[in-house]
């Protein structure tokens, strides 16, 4: 019995989206810039996929652009757009708890003489409104906020972010990091109004290697790859064709289940956290569960333990869970992100992240409860001795 409860790192690929690739293998493996029917052919399945993403996003086909993952979208944007920048204009803003692939594009560029404002977080990981009106200046070329953090799942409010960018200085761009929300949570772009907005396909049961980047259409940004032009010049090399069809696929699937999919594991997660709070004592939960948060994720402490520890003693009874973002470092580092919410290091230490998915049941949560505790107890006996 295999319990996976790391979603957030990555899904498992939903059958139909396997179904769908291999047959793409097999029937259109053509180049999509072969200029003879095969390659025609799969340049087609590629407009398809794109117009799918298009429209469960609800924008324009023409501004969404295919890229290897999150990583790579938030790196084209980000670089692009202060590239692209006024060289006298040297500030861009960001939070605290941003993707290492945001972070390290930033120290990156402190390291090249600009200047970057990280704004705090409070307990839940929201934004202070007002650090960020008081930030932007005539110089700020860019904000980059992540839509929904992968770690605690605090969801920000983009669109009033938004406003208030374009009302203080009309010229600044918004990028948001959108890997956990797309898929996930309600929104619009067209009605949050970013400039650009990355997304990935295997947070949303879609193969790796593949994600994608929104441009709101009339922003022209410079590659930072060059090769043979593909993507409109934005993103050369050859399209990863499978790996695009069966995200279109996976997103096709996403149009009818989501919806029905975030109620469901939205009552798991809460089903789970009254479970453990009935069974397990001294726990800190990190996850602002009343407020406003992705239903897929739940953060929680249990004092007087290790959360790798216990990570490993529950993969022994085959339960995947994480301890922060698998993106760096494997998880061993202390997280910046619960550091920035005003955590205690014996809260960080014990912290594990828990992301659902619809193929969890609450027959899978009762034994997942059940060997937490146990372990949870053998854990602190032994950290008492």
């Amino acid at each position: 019995m295999l319990i996976y409860l790391d979603n957030c790192a990555t899904t498992k690929i939903r059958q139909e989206v396997l179904d769908k690739m291999y047959e793409c293998m097999k029937e259109d493996y053509g180049n999509p810039s072969s200029l003879h029917r095969l390659g025609l052919r799969s340049e087609k399945q590629i407009k398809q996929s794109r117009e799918l993403i298009a429209k469960y996003l609800r924008v324009d086909s023409g501004e969404i652009f295919f890229t290897s993952g999150g990583t790579e979208s938030n790196n084209i944007a980000i670089q692009s757009i202060i590239n692209n920048s006024n060289k006298k204009n040297k500030h861009i803003i960001t939070t605290s708890i941003e993707h290492p692939s945001v972070l390290n594009i930033m120290k990156n560029y402190e390291k090249k003489g600009f200047k970057v404002t990280y704004l705090n977080v409070d307990r839940f990981g929201s934004i202070d409104i007002e650090e960020l009106k008081e930030s932007i200046c005539e110089d700020t070329i860019l904000v980059s906020i992540m839509h929904v953090n992968n770690e605690i799942g605090t969801i920000q409010d983009i669109g009033r972010i938004n406003k208030i960018i374009k009302d203080k200085n009309s010229q600044t761009l918004l990028h948001v990091d959108g890997v956990q929300s797309f898929g996930k949570i309600e929104f619009s772009l067209k009605t949050l109004g970013v400039d650009t907005f990355s997304f990935s396909s295997h947070k949303v049961y879609g193969p790796k290697g593949v994600g994608g980047l929104y441009i709101r259409k009339g922003l022209n940004l410079n590659p930072i790859i060059f090769g043979g032009n593909q993507e409109k010049g934005l993103r050369s090399g050859t399209e990863n064709l499978h790996g695009i069809i069966g995200f279109g696929e996976a997103v096709k699937i996403l149009n009818t289940r989501h919806t029905k999919e975030a109620e469901y594991v939205g009552q798991l997660r809460k089903y789970m956290l009254n479970k453990i709070k009935d069974s397990i004592e001294d726990i800190k939960i990190n996850t602002d569960i009343d407020g406003n948060t992705s239903p897929y994720i739940l953060n929680i402490s249990f004092r007087n333990t290790r959360g790798e520890v216990l990570l490993h003693y529950l993969e022994d009874k085959d339960i995947y869970v994480s301890t922060s973002s698998a993106c760096s470092s494997r998880g061993t580092e202390k997280s910046h992100v619960l550091k920035s919410i005003g955590l205690h290091n014996k809260d960080i230490e014990g912290a594990i992240r828990i992301c659902f998915s619809y193929e969890n049941s609450r027959e899978d949560i009762d034994y997942t409860v059940a060997i937490l505790k146990d372990s949870v107890e053998e854990i602190r006996k032994i950290m008492m001795r």
